[in-house]
């Protein structure tokens, strides 16, 4: 299934004790559709406040609903802010992390103070003056082959951290910046670091060119902020074939 989600009310998509996610949301209402504990694999686990208009997600049931039905069957069940867009049938061995072969996701940073009180779930809202050509120009270093240990926050598990990305490239439009940013996969709040380093070249703190110091440093701490959850979207996740 592909659904889409708004995370300003849920601790993330993974399933914790005591706390409230997608993931639990999800299960729940497969429990009262199917009467059955179904286990749910996703593409991602998004954090804490994150958004998503193209997770992916795979379930193993016999109940016998046609596989494009499950959408409309599974939204009866489902909170407003979850919703299924598609569904279809996938060879049993199917696993939606493993199985991707790129994932796409969109940062949004709004640039005025004018309806803050109706973004601020959905954007960081941030009216400081930024240089964008500047910021646009520090994005091309992000593309290609890295280690990129810089963007990776503490807590990480993962032992190799060299990532590829095919493309990252910053929009302007009114008072909207969208960083939409194509990768094989991700570190632990790589993009949210990646965005925080972006307006960092942007407050004039260093330049553009210093993105590709910050990278080879393969340290944290010499990149930028860690961008706040509520801009960060899941956007679409692709596999072979497709």
């Amino acid at each position: 299934m592909v659904i889409e989600y708004d995370g300003s009310l849920y601790h993330g998509f993974q399933i914790q004790a005591n706390a409230h996610t997608i993931q639990a949301e999800l299960e729940e209402a497969l429990l009262r559709l199917t009467g059955e504990r179904v286990s749910i694999t996703a593409a991602g686990r998004t954090d804490t406040g994150v958004h998503a208009v193209g997770q992916v997600i795979a379930i193993n049931s016999e109940l016998g609903i046609p596989p494009e039905k499950w959408g409309a069957a599974l939204n009866s069940c489902l909170p407003p802010d979850i919703r299924v867009l598609s569904s279809e049938e996938v060879s049993a061995d199917f696993h939606p992390r493993f199985d991707a072969v790129r994932k796409k996701y969109a940062y949004l940073l709004y640039r005025q103070r004018q309806r803050e009180v109706f973004l601020r779930n959905y954007a960081w809202c941030n009216d400081e003056k930024l240089d964008i050509e500047a910021m646009k120009a520090a994005c091309n270093y992000f593309v290609g082959t890295h280690n990129f240990k810089s963007f990776c926050a503490a807590g990480s598990a993962v032992k190799n951290y060299e990532r590829r990305v095919e493309s990252c490239v910053l929009h302007h439009q009114g008072p909207y910046l969208n960083l939409e940013i194509i990768a094989a996969g991700f570190l632990y709040n790589m993009i949210r670091i990646i965005m925080g380093t972006l307006v960092e070249v942007g407050r004039g703190r260093y330049p553009a060119a210093q993105v590709e110091k910050i990278i080879a440093a393969q340290d944290r701490k010499a990149a930028g902020v860690t961008a706040p959850p509520q801009g960060l979207y899941l956007l679409q996740v692709d596999y072979s074939g497709e």
